[in-house]
């Protein structure tokens, strides 16, 4: 039985899954079981594969990325997701994590950092760049809103489950989402709302103003 990491490769650019089939052919722990340029024949794959990656780039003809990680949450399908894009677009970024990715690579990032970003999220990691992180963080004092600590609509969804007493994995569940997904949220509620644990921010929900 193999140890290896089961890949799925999505990309519409042909030069790319070369790129990345010929890397990771020189890894002891990596396989590639699927490589596609179109998110349709991808969702039509998926279930025979079974592949415990799938990195998926967000911008293909016909069914695009966002597409592809809604109908896998939606399915609840087994599938951890890295989202591997040259995309700067922070707003793009930010979609693609509340739609249920694991994590997000830059195609600007040296191979070997892409490698290990696939072993992370195969492990249950949530990976991203540090900037797009600060982007994120930076983001409740964007597009209108004057308050740099205000949270997201998702943000203020999973706050709500959280007063609820719902578990992350009751959380994901009911959102669609990964566990990991719902993490990341947890720790960026915390950090806004200045709180150390679940029931400090069960608590702020329940004393705030209510209209």
């Amino acid at each position: 039985m193999s140890d290896k990491i089961r890949v799925v490769l999505a990309d519409d650019h042909d030069l790319v899954l070369e790129g990345l089939q010929a890397r990771i052919r020189d890894m002891h722990d990596i396989e590639v079981v699927g490589a596609f340029n179109d998110g349709e024949t991808l969702l039509e794959k998926l279930h025979d594969l079974k592949p415990d990656v799938l990195v998926l780039d967000l911008h293909m003809a016909g069914v695009d990325g966002f597409d592809v990680l809604r109908e896998i949450r939606q399915q609840k399908l087994a599938i951890r997701v890295l989202v591997l894009t040259a995309l700067v677009d922070g707003l793009a970024l930010q979609k693609a994590l509340e739609l249920g990715a694991d994590g997000i690579a830059m195609k600007t990032d040296p191979p070997r950092q892409t490698m290990d970003a696939i072993r992370q999220v195969a492990k249950g990691n949530v990976v991203y760049p540090q900037a797009v992180h600060n982007w994120l963080l930076r983001r409740a004092g964007r597009g209108g809103q004057s308050d740099p600590q205000a949270l997201t609509t998702r943000e203020e969804e999973v706050l709500t489950l959280i007063a609820e007493g719902l578990t992350n994995q009751e959380i994901a569940t009911r959102l669609y989402v990964s566990e990991n997904t719902v993490k990341y949220h947890v720790q960026n509620i915390y950090s806004k709302l200045k709180v150390t644990n679940r029931t400090e921010a069960a608590r702020h929900y329940l004393d705030r103003p209510k209209f």
